[in-house]
């Protein structure tokens, strides 16, 4: 396990002094002070920070990553809605921009069980009961629908129901909760074209390999915003279950540092910065139908 082998970073004071309390035993603050330091984990267990690496936030991300989640390929830059949202969590856990270090992985093989040689990992994880039977997840930070594009000249952009998306030749990216999607609430009479990733699906979508390819709803915009422009959201894919699907950060199973992240995430709800972040990010507007059922 990688709690055998972690070493401990030393926290800013601040940090520190967040840790060692609730809000029970908090002072009193005045305007001009610093606020939300009981907001950081507390208890003994975050004091200090179980991570990977001393002094060092190791973050994992995918090779490549796209827009809108994070920008120009470069997970380091702030810029997207994964790659600000680290940062902001980075400083509510009480660590400096420059203690942020990045590390890339494929998609498929953070989800599998094993020891893993950073603190989270951060592409589009979303929460299933499946995949927590071997990996850990900190709380959802992003709440996803499911979209599919298509040629608008192709029939499968006149689909108004799931139905209507039976007789398509559909594709999505390995280990994703689109091909899920695909699989086990559309199943269409041919199996799904599965590609290593998005970049692969798009690439096969342009070449008309496929009648239509589901994404996340953020990713769709993007995509037929920019990338493919000829292509058009079909419609958002109707949710499946009592849960909405969500988006989580990925650990080890059973690490530590999930129940001190996990304050320092919700309390990154509570203040306003993640709805900012999608409102920056990922809100980009226009009425999409949703299919039918």
């Amino acid at each position: 396990m990688k709690t055998t082998r972690r070493l401990w970073v030393l926290l800013p004071a601040l940090a520190l002094l967040a840790a060692c309390g609730g809000d029970d035993d908090a002072t009193d603050t005045t305007d001009d002070e610093a606020p939300a330091a009981t907001e950081t984990p507390t208890g003994d267990a975050c004091d200090p920070l179980p991570t990977y690496e001393p002094d060092t936030l190791t973050v994992a991300t995918g090779e490549p990553v796209f827009e809108p989640w994070m920008v120009d390929d470069d997970p380091a830059n702030g810029q997207g809605f994964e790659s600000a949202l680290v940062y902001a969590l980075a400083e509510r856990l009480g660590f400096e921009a420059d203690a942020v270090e990045w590390v890339r992985t494929g998609f498929d093989e953070a989800i599998a069980p094993g020891e893993k040689p950073y603190d989270f990992n951060i592409q589009q994880y979303s929460i299933s009961e499946e995949r927590a039977e071997v990996v850990g997840f900190s709380i959802g930070y992003y709440q996803v629908e499911q979209a599919i594009i298509a040629d608008p000249e192709n029939p499968v952009a006149s689909a108004q129901s799931l139905a209507d998306l039976k007789s398509a030749r559909l594709g999505a990216a390995i280990a994703t909760t689109s091909l899920d999607y695909i699989d086990n609430v559309i199943q269409p009479d041919s199996p799904a074209q599965v590609y290593n990733d998005n970049a692969a699906a798009k690439l096969a979508f342009d070449g008309g390999q496929v009648d239509a390819i589901v994404f996340d709803l953020p990713t769709a915009y993007y995509i037929t915003a920019v990338e493919i422009p000829d292509a058009a959201i079909v419609g958002v894919l109707p949710r499946v279950g009592e849960s909405p699907e969500e988006l989580g950060l990925l650990f080890e199973k059973d690490d530590p540092l999930i129940e001190c992240v996990n304050p320092a995430l919700q309390a990154l709800h509570d203040d306003g910065t993640i709805a900012a972040l999608e409102d920056e990010w990922l809100a980009q507007g226009g009425d999409i139908p949703t299919l039918d059922q």
